[in-house]
């Protein structure tokens, strides 16, 4: 009996074996070869969509950042202005205290000046009253000694005035 394509029980027997060969090696090969690239091919694909949400998170944070820096830049004028006008005021408080201060020296100046004037006009009257004693003295001691009458002790005065001179006696 001729067979169609030489079919017998030990070529399908084979046939199974390879078979079988083939699909063990297959799963052996999937396990040792494809496994590991799936899981290289997983993790690679895991890292690039972590990088990917990464690089969103900074560009939200750079664009963050980047508004940020322009409301600041849009108020450095006005914190600037706010600068100007406190060191303005601390400016006019500082003249205010300083115009005081001078204030204050020129009127303890004044106060010095007026005590030395009354202290040198007291010396003077006592260095007048002193005189005054010294010439009254003096004349006392010409009206003793001359024992004269009322026209002569007239005389007397008014030489001792006039040696005295007139400005002592009205200042």
């Amino acid at each position: 009996m001729e067979r169609l394509f030489n079919l017998d029980f030990q070529l399908l027997h084979d046939a199974l074996f390879l078979a079988i060969a083939v699909f063990v090696l297959f799963f052996l090969i999937s396990y040792l070869l494809f496994d590991p690239a799936r899981k290289m091919l997983q993790e690679r694909k895991e890292k690039i969509a972590t990088e990917i949400a990464t690089a969103a998170e900074d560009k939200e944070s750079a664009a963050a950042l980047k508004a940020e820096y322009e409301e600041k830049l849009k108020n450095i004028d006005k914190e600037a202005e706010t600068i100007l006008s406190n060191a303005r005021q601390n400016a006019l408080i500082n003249a205010a205290r300083i115009e005081d201060e001078a204030r204050s020296d020129a009127n303890r100046i004044v106060r010095r000046a007026e005590e030395e004037a009354v202290l040198e006009k007291q010396r003077v009257m006592d260095e007048m009253k002193s005189e005054i004693i010294s010439i009254a003295s003096l004349m006392a001691g010409k009206v003793v000694a001359a024992n004269i009458d009322t026209t002569v002790q007239d005389s007397l005065i008014d030489e001792t005035l006039k040696e005295m001179g007139e400005e002592t006696w009205q200042s």
